[in-house]
């Protein structure tokens, strides 16, 4: 009898802590599905907040366009001056939006970073005085940030140092090669547009 009462407590303590464990296993499954689903909103959210950091970016881009634009030059300096008023309001609202994603790197990924930006920024420092090599320049890096085959000569090198960077300065790095090749243009532009009225000049006051 006794023995039998023994039996029956081992057996139901083992039946307890069978449950107990099927218990824990099954609460720590609910927070690992909790923790997935989160990691998801997180992307979600990195992602939303990437994407208002880019067209924060382009706003920008796009008032600095319509400030420099020969439109804006072949107007009369009342109505210049008050779109000029408009557009530096804007300038502000939209500069007063501040947006950041931060990136997590590892020591390797830093010191990528570092040379990355530190070759970028030289080539704008030489734009002014060089701007068709600078452009040159800026293609090769570009050329080294994209999947498919560019039609310009790929600076190696820089390739090199931006696959060691995260995937997200990596982004980050092509689109601000893209930016300033997009500058670049337009400067170009405006140059040859001013330099062939400058040239147009002499020849309608000859007409007269």
């Amino acid at each position: 009898m006794a023995q039998a009462k023994i039996q029956a407590k081992m057996t139901e303590a083992a039946c307890s802590k069978f449950s107990r464990t099927l218990s824990m296993a099954d609460r720590s499954g609910r927070l690992l599905e909790s923790l997935d689903q989160l990691e998801t909103r997180v992307e979600t959210l990195r992602e939303a907040a990437s994407a208002m950091e880019q067209e924060r970016e382009c706003i920008l881009e796009m008032i600095q366009s319509i400030q420099n634009s020969q439109d804006m030059r072949n107007i009369s300096s009342g109505e210049r001056e008050e779109l000029d008023l408009t557009a530096n309001r804007l300038m502000g609202r939209t500069l007063s939006v501040e947006i950041s994603v931060g990136t997590i790197r590892n020591s390797q990924q830093e010191e990528a970073l570092r040379k990355a930006t530190s070759i970028i920024d030289e080539i704008v420092k030489k734009l002014l005085n060089d701007m068709d090599g600078g452009r040159h320049q800026l293609l090769a890096l570009h050329a080294a940030c994209v999947t498919e085959a560019p039609p310009v000569p790929i600076d190696q090198k820089f390739q090199a140092i931006v696959i060691s960077c995260a995937l997200e300065d990596q982004k980050k790095i092509k689109r601000r090669l893209e930016t300033l090749l997009r500058n670049v243009e337009n400067a170009e532009k405006n140059i040859k547009i001013m330099d062939h009225q400058k040239l147009e000049t002499p020849q309608a006051n000859g007409s007269h």
